[in-house]
């Protein structure tokens, strides 16, 4: 049967193919897998490393012992005071003495009536140390011959000493086969070693994935355990968590976001409902153009919210600032030249040149907004004022208006959505209670700032954006 797919489907995790099957797919594995194989290779290089020198020392040692005998037959030869029969001693196994013409002139007892043991007659004294596969004899194991040339009252006379290495063999044989029964065991014990602690480690976190896995978008208020270790998983539940809050912060902020959104939009729309309810009821034509036009401010005032509410869904999804330069005095006084209609003056003092990086359209919002929060509540006059801060790194925009001004208390939550100090006025007035909010989101989108400030009359709302020349991290302010 043919198995079909959504869109939205989750997609199956893909094969691997070749070598990638033979990878371990956890970490713990994986863990184990390269500590065992770091101690193998170090396992490996030491057991050479250890028969090497071990091999070595005792041929030193098996050496000593013949150039000794060979150095003292060697001096009975010069002196002239050879044995017929010479005896080994400290641990040679044969001696043998040659003179320049190949003769063999006296020997031990196991080498009697022998040939020469080497062909080749040396051409003047000295040492010569060699490592025979296997005796004179032709079996047995191998053998380290010292030549000892010297020079007699008759000429050149070697002495050949050998000493078996069977000693050293037996010691190389045996470290090799307790190294080759010890290194899996110890390999073995680093494996089970490493994947104990890598699970009693990785265990936490295995605990903050499945915790994690388990909570949904409905039971955000879920928190994982941190652990009392004080260490990098600790800090990762520490991590977990925050990033938990900051979603259930988030899914607060959308709930309460539609809530506000479906209230603000209730009454225009009831209201609008009843004027279109009564329009087609009234029976005089004379009433119906009143009633039209008071529909057409409902409907005026619902696509305001709508584009409100449009321009917070943008903000809120984090678009990137245009990044253009302006002129902010330029912008500003554009802004108020467009305001001819309204009700009470503006006065404007701008400082000139006064230049930033952002959006044109989005800044005119902001300018716009508190101009239009200032009209509404101002009685005599509306002032503007923009300068720049005592550091010289930011442009302040100051509007003021002579109204009842903000309550100290209230200086923070004006800017909250949907938030109106008298209800029933900022209705009256046409407020939807966003714009104060539209306008920090703007300003903290910039890297500025939007604050409510003390004043000897009315209200006073301060915008702090970074100049161009100095430009500021997103979300920083960079002038107090």
């Amino acid at each position: 049967m043919a198995e079909s797919r959504h869109p939205g489907s989750a997609a199956a995790p893909v094969p691997r193919r070749g070598l990638g099957r033979l990878r371990p797919m956890t970490v713990r594995a994986r863990a184990t897998l390269g500590a065992s194989a770091v101690v193998a290779i170090a396992l490996a290089a030491a057991s050479l490393a250890l028969l090497g020198l071990l091999d070595a020392n005792l041929l030193h040692n098996a050496e000593s012992d013949a150039e000794a005998q060979a150095t003292t037959v060697a001096q009975l030869a010069d002196t002239n005071q050879l044995d017929p029969l010479l005896t080994p001693t400290h641990g040679a196994d044969f001696l043998q003495v040659v003179d320049a013409d190949g003769r063999v002139l006296t020997s031990s007892q196991n080498l009697l009536g022998r040939a020469p043991l080497a062909t080749q007659r040396p051409t003047a004294p000295g040492i010569v140390r060699t490592t025979w596969d296997t005796g004179p004899f032709g079996r047995g194991n191998r053998q380290s011959v010292v030549e000892v040339t010297t020079l007699t009252g008759g000429g050149l006379v070697t002495v050949y000493a050998g000493t078996s290495l069977r000693d050293a063999d037996a010691a190389d044989s045996t470290t090799a086969a307790a190294l080759a029964v010890g290194g899996p065991m110890l390999l073995l014990t680093v494996a089970w070693v490493t994947w104990w602690v890598t699970g009693r480690a990785l265990r936490p976190v295995e605990a903050i994935r499945a915790e994690v896995a388990e909570i949904s978008d409905r039971d955000l208020h879920r928190r994982v355990s941190v652990p009392r270790t004080h260490d990098e998983i600790a800090r990762l539940a520490v991590t977990m968590n925050s990033t938990l809050d900051r979603l259930e912060s988030s899914g607060q902020r959308q709930r309460q976001f539609i809530a506000d959104a479906s209230h603000e939009l209730r009454s225009p729309i009831a209201v609008l409902r009843t004027q279109l309810e009564v329009a087609l009821a009234v029976d005089d034509p004379a009433l119906r153009p009143e009633l039209i036009s008071g529909a057409l401010e409902d409907t005026d005032r619902l696509q305001q919210l709508a584009a409100d509410l449009l321009l917070l869904a943008r903000i809120d999804s984090a678009e990137p600032v245009p990044s253009h330069e302006l002129d902010l005095t330029e912008l500003v006084e554009e802004a108020i030249g467009k305001r001819r209609g309204d009700p009470l003056p503006i006065r404007a003092e701008l400082a000139p040149g006064v230049a930033v990086t952002g959006s044109a359209l989005w800044l005119t919002r902001v300018v716009t907004n508190l101009l239009d929060n200032a009209q509404r509540f101002a009685v005599q006059e509306v002032t503007v004022l923009l300068r720049l801060a005592r550091s010289g790194r930011a442009a302040v925009l100051e509007v003021r208006d002579d109204g009842p001004g903000i309550p100290e208390a209230d200086r923070e939550r004006v800017f909250e959505r949907f938030t109106r100090l008298d209800d029933a006025r900022s209705r009256d007035h046409g407020g939807s209670g966003l714009g104060l909010a539209i306008a920090r989101d703007l300003a903290t989108h910039h890297g500025g700032t939007l604050t409510a400030e003390a004043t000897e009359r009315g209200a006073r709302l301060v915008v702090r954006l970074p100049l161009a020349q100095a430009p500021a991290r997103p979300h920083e302010a960079t002038a107090r």
